[in-house]
């Protein structure tokens, strides 16, 4: 169910850039330079200042959108320059990594499929329809890909150097010895089924969809067919493909926004429509309960996972360090106070452990 499982080199001397020159005099040159100066080198790859600003500018509107002040946002983001900067270079070093495992189309691939999926979720039948939306609601499409990217590239790389080898790494005798120290672990979770109807926002005025909800939630109180709603609405751009569909939930796992409605709803009932990050309205139907068990059973995925989860951000670190380790890092001296001691933490911390 789309909304309910979805909802961050170095050269002593200055970076030039060159973006044009007047033309000659028979007495001199008039060139224009614009000077973005470099922060890091990273191998092969730079941090520059301007790619720290805009990673800033966008944090900072971030933390306006909340409700902080410009001014409040501007000075928390300043206090974590340093932080920004280390992540950055981390950033760096796991795309240096995906081209080195030749991951890069599977990432745009997967990206691509993602944006298709919100057109069709949104009945639209270009990415431009979808971008124009996208920027009435003052969000930057390129912004958005890129933050996607950066995610993706960021739990590719640690899925295939790190989360999948912890996965496969116990033999069958370790797995059934975890189990067996483990039992209370392995019980059975509260699950609850549920069908979906989500009103799309887009290319509408949100008063007439919330209209459009309540219309609907008095068909059902009255009797109506959930699924037949879901299938033969009048506007089928705006209950959005996907709505009807059945999935079924742990509790514990549910987000707040989702599991507040469904908290009480039986059987056969329905939630009140709720919003979901601002992109429109979703109405549940419960169509099962199960209670949770105290009762262990033996899943052998299930064992795996908590082994690989139990052991995955130790994982994460040494390999992120290891990374560093074998890379060329030179951050500039301006900033190598503030950087370094962020950026090389895990390091520090295993000497003076040893």
């Amino acid at each position: 169910m789309k909304f309910i499982r979805h909802h961050f080199t170095v050269l002593t001397c200055s970076l030039v850039l060159l973006f044009g020159a007047a033309a000659s005099t028979s007495a001199q040159e008039t060139e224009i330079r614009v000077i973005d100066e470099v922060i890091a080198q990273v191998n092969d790859g730079v941090i520059t200042l301007s790619r720290v600003k805009r990673e800033l500018r966008m944090i900072v509107d971030s933390y306006v959108a909340e409700g902080k002040t410009r001014e409040e946002a501007q000075r928390i983001v300043d206090e974590k320059q340093g932080e920004l900067i280390a992540n950055l270079i981390n950033e760096e070093l796991l795309i240096q990594r995906s081209k080195e495992l030749g991951i890069e189309n599977e990432i745009e691939a997967n990206l691509n499929q993602r944006f298709l999926e919100i057109m069709k979720q949104y009945g639209m039948k270009t990415v431009e329809a979808l971008y124009a939306e996208m920027e009435k609601s003052n969000i930057d499409p390129k912004d958005l890909r890129e933050t996607w990217r950066k995610q993706a590239t960021r739990d590719r790389v640690i899925q295939r150097e790190v989360t999948m080898k912890l996965y496969w790494q116990p033999s069958a005798k370790e797995i059934r010895d975890y189990f067996e120290k483990n039992k209370s672990r392995f019980t059975k979770p509260e699950m609850v089924s549920v069908s979906e109807l989500f009103l799309g926002y887009a290319g509408r005025n949100e008063a007439d969809v919330k209209t459009k909800a309540r219309q609907i939630m008095e068909q059902l109180k009255n009797g109506g067919d959930f699924d037949k709603i879901a299938k033969e609405s009048g506007d089928p751009g705006l209950l959005t493909q996907g709505s009807g569909k059945a999935e079924r939930l742990p509790v514990s796992e549910l987000m707040e926004v989702v599991a507040t409605p469904l908290k009480g709803v039986k059987v056969g009932g329905y939630t009140e429509p709720f919003e979901v990050d601002k992109m429109g309205l979703v109405i549940l139907r419960v169509d099962g309960r199960e209670e949770a068990s105290s009762e262990s059973f033996f899943d052998e995925n299930a064992v795996r996972m908590a082994m690989m989860n139990e052991k995955a951000p130790e994982e994460q670190k040494k390999f992120m360090a290891k990374l560093r380790e074998d890379a060329y890092i030179k951050i500039s001296d301006t900033y190598r106070p503030t950087v370094s001691p962020i950026l090389f933490a895990d390091e520090r911390k295993t000497k003076e452990g040893n």
